[in-house]
């Protein structure tokens, strides 16, 4: 896919970490173990989600802020990606995230700092940055968790962005902005499971997603980890697809992975439902075959032959998902 086949996609990381990754031949609790230099990148969601973007091609600015030392490395760190971006200088140090990879098992056990609330001004700033950003934007990304005591129209005030301006918005976060998301009318959601839970308190899968929908989102690509994907929209049935096989590797980055794919179809016009979540699942499946988050195998293209999409009700039941 070249650039000139999509339209630009910026993501924003309203949290961003520095990413430090480890691989174990195998991880004993509570036990000593000797490893390797660990992989370092800048880090969030919403980089992860630029990473792969870029990766396959597409125009991607990505916005975020930085502070501190762990913000000094952090932007030493994307500069040297070539990723474009923007960054909003804040006071509070860039949070941290760790994960160890276990290669026997495929697990991930992730550590994630919650982040500190940069302040009024810094919020104003990275919307103002989102905004000029978004001037030559096709899609809007907004991606990852808040800091505690984040203002709760920060997620709507980003959605209104892409609204303004007439281009679909894809929101992947959790718990009260999620919801707030949904209200604002993002073109896109994509919660797991569990976030979906905690966002609405309705443990039916579907029912949930509808409740989404009901509050203003147009289309929930729920992530069901090996259980595949879910694509809920208000009109039709819901839609089910997977791969027929459960990959070993590390799956820290595939719900990432799953929102790129849809940010670079929709950057190129394509909204239909079943054509996202092929994708999505496809992505995020070649995710998991890589070291680290942000970046997916070419495994993507065969993967995208191999999965079928189906009505809900012709798959699987719902309790082999959970």
């Amino acid at each position: 896919m070249s650039r000139a086949q999509t339209g630009r996609i910026v993501a924003v990381t309203p949290n961003p970490a520095l990413d430090m990754t480890w691989h174990v031949d195998g991880l004993s609790v509570g036990e000593s173990h000797r490893v390797g230099p660990a992989r370092v990148r800048a880090g969030g969601k919403g980089l992860n989600v630029a990473r792969v973007a870029a990766q396959q091609g597409a125009d991607v600015v990505a916005v975020t802020t930085c502070g501190g030392s762990t913000g000094a490395e952090f932007a030493a760190e994307l500069a040297a990606s070539g990723i474009p971006h923007v960054l909003v200088p804040v006071d509070p140090p860039t949070r941290r995230s760790v994960a160890i990879v276990d290669a026997a098992t495929g697990d991930a056990t992730v550590l994630n700092e919650r982040g500190s609330d940069p302040g009024a001004a810094a919020w104003l700033a990275l919307v103002a940055a989102t905004t000029d950003a978004a001037a030559a934007a096709a899609v809007l990304v907004v991606s990852g968790s808040l800091p505690p005591g984040a203002p709760d129209a920060v997620v709507p005030e980003l959605v209104g962005i892409a609204a303004s301006r007439g281009i679909p918005s894809i929101v992947d976060t959790s718990g009260a902005p999620l919801l707030a998301a949904a209200r604002a009318g993002a073109t896109v959601l994509k919660p797991n499971r569990a976030e979906l839970v905690e966002a609405t308190g309705i443990d039916d899968p579907v029912a949930a997603a509808r409740t989404l929908l009901e509050h203003g989102t147009r289309l929930v690509l729920l992530s069901l980890g090996a259980g595949g994907m879910l694509a809920v929209t208000a009109d039709t049935e819901p839609l089910h697809a997977r791969l027929p096989e459960v990959l070993a590797g590390n799956p820290t980055g595939a719900g990432d992975a799953a929102v790129a794919a849809a940010s670079v179809l929709l950057a190129c016009g394509v909204h239909d439902p079943a054509s996202l979540l092929r994708a999505a699942v496809a992505w995020s499946a070649a995710a998991v075959l890589e070291p680290v988050a942000g970046e997916i195998s070419p495994a993507h293209v065969e993967f995208a032959q191999r999965i079928d999409v189906f009505p809900l009700s012709k798959t699987f039941p719902m309790t082999e998902a959970r």
